[in-house]
């Protein structure tokens, strides 16, 4: 088939490389966000998807809206028989669902009807979810709603931040967006209706739901703390300024702190919450590199009974 491949950051790579090395499709085109600031200088750069299609000779389409008119009427001049997204980060028009022959054919992060929408990884691992997976489902105008063509399975491990499920879900789901289009090629693989039942949804975390509540207990501290790393990072208060939260593991057998309330010893800091404690391993103070919370804890110098959050 001749495909478009749409997506953005560097989770949907795998998936464009599975597609150009599968040998049976060529993919015309690549379509993702437009050029955008980035570093200290925020000098304008290019997405993940825009250079790895550059590399590899392919036409790159960066429209400011999929509902551009001249960004349609390439796409209807390339006449895509699919194209399939990862990660693209835009809402597709009925008139741009309408081009291609076969559709647009989504490679979303959850076992749909579960956690659709922006955030299907971070939602999974903040909510305890034990086993999740990957998705190809044909795009329709509702939110991550449209019949399902394949999925996989992964195990959400014990110490899995968001971003090391994510990696393994984007090379594991690569292979899985290339056999749904041979599927589809081959007409051996059809669409089937999202059950009514257990539909989840997983909008955008935000700043301030990654600002962690110490009155919760320690496990969902550990999750939201898993959950927001990398983005947009778990934080705290301590002395009027944010302290991000980049690895910590619940201690089962230290239950003598308040909520929020630090100790620090040569080589462990903890912190209380609403059950037990949790130990501080890697912090960033703001303004600073990460660092060993130990570390971090000796340049302070923690009072007795001094509180984060606050």
């Amino acid at each position: 088939m001749k495909l478009v491949f749409a997506g953005t950051p560097e989770v949907a790579v795998p998936a464009l490389d599975a597609l150009i090395a599968s040998g049976r499709h060529e993919v015309a085109a690549v379509v993702t966000r437009p050029d955008a600031p980035a570093g200290r200088g925020r000098r304008m750069v290019a997405s993940p998807v825009a250079e790895r299609a550059e590399e590899a000779g392919i036409e790159v389409l960066k429209p400011a809206r999929p509902r551009d008119e001249d960004f349609q009427a390439r796409l209807r001049e390339i006449a895509p028989d699919c194209c399939p997204v990862v990660a693209y980060g835009a809402l597709l028009p009925k008139s741009a669902l309408d081009i291609p022959a076969r559709g647009w054919v989504n490679l979303h992060f959850s076992l749909l009807p579960a956690w659709r929408g922006a955030a299907p990884v971070q939602h999974s691992v903040m909510a305890g979810d034990e086993v999740t997976g990957a998705s190809t489902f044909l795009i329709e105008e509702g939110l991550d709603s449209g019949p399902v063509y394949g999925v996989l399975t992964e195990e959400v491990r014990p110490t899995d931040t968001s971003g090391d499920l994510l990696t393994r879900l984007a090379f594991a789901g690569a292979g899985l967006l290339a056999a749904t289009m041979d599927g589809i090629e081959d007409g051996t693989l059809h669409a089937v209706p999202q059950p009514a039942e257990g539909i989840t949804l997983a909008p955008k975390i935000t700043v301030e739901d990654a600002q962690v509540q110490w009155s919760a207990p320690a496990l969902r501290v550990d999750r939201v703390v898993r959950g927001c790393t990398p983005a947009p990072g778990a934080w705290t208060l301590f002395r009027g300024e944010r302290l991000k939260l980049i690895q910590a593991v619940p201690v089962v057998d230290r239950a003598d702190l308040a909520p929020g309330e630090l100790s620090a010893a040569k080589n462990n800091v903890y912190v209380g919450t609403g059950s037990h404690a949790i130990e501080l391993l890697w912090v960033q103070p703001q303004g600073k590199k990460p660092m060993r919370a130990a570390d971090w804890a000796r340049g302070v110098r923690i009072a007795p009974g001094e509180l984060v959050g606050i």
